[in-house]
Formats: structure tokens, C-alpha cells, sequence
């Protein structure tokens, strides 16, 4: 996966420069034979641990909340290429 996928690749905006290198850092794991569920653990911790360096427990913690609700709304579920 990549930003070409998005229609995103020549964006300036630094979240999606940060996404292209998650997912560049994604597919090499994959190409080295890691589970993806490996990765995704590893990925959110990196990330949490990240937040609440930066933003405090709490604030963290609020954000972790609601990520239940979005979860199940279907915000972080990307279509599927059917093999």
C-alpha cells in the first residue's frame, strides 16, 4: 500500500509524509516475513507511547476512548483488493 493508492503521493501535507513512511515501514516488514498483527501491535505502541510523551496520560487515555466508537463506525476500515 501506498499513497499513489490514495491519490495522495504528491501532497505537502506532513501526516500523509509521515503515512508514506508507516507504510513503506509496513511493507518491508511484510517482505521480511513479520505477521501483520505483529506489526500493528508494535505500531500502536510506538504510537501511544508517543502521545502520551508528548500529551500526558490523560489526554491519551481520553483519545483512546472514543477510538471504540470509530472502530465500529468503519473509519479505519480500508476497502479490501479482493485476490
Amino acid at each position: 500500500m501506498d499513497l499513489d493508492d490514495f491519490g495522495l503521493a504528491a501532497s505537502d501535507d506532513d501526516s500523509l509524509k509521515a503515512l508514506h513512511f508507516i507504510l513503506q515501514a509496513w511493507e518491508d516488514g511484510a517482505a521480511s516475513g513479520l505477521a501483520p498483527e505483529h506489526m500493528a501491535y508494535a505500531a500502536l505502541f510506538t504510537a501511544l507511547s508517543d502521545l502520551v510523551a508528548a500529551y500526558g496520560e490523560d489526554a491519551v487515555a481520553v483519545l483512546a476512548t472514543g477510538l471504540g466508537t470509530r472502530i465500529r463506525s468503519g473509519e479505519f476500515t480500508l476497502p479490501r483488493a479482493a485476490h
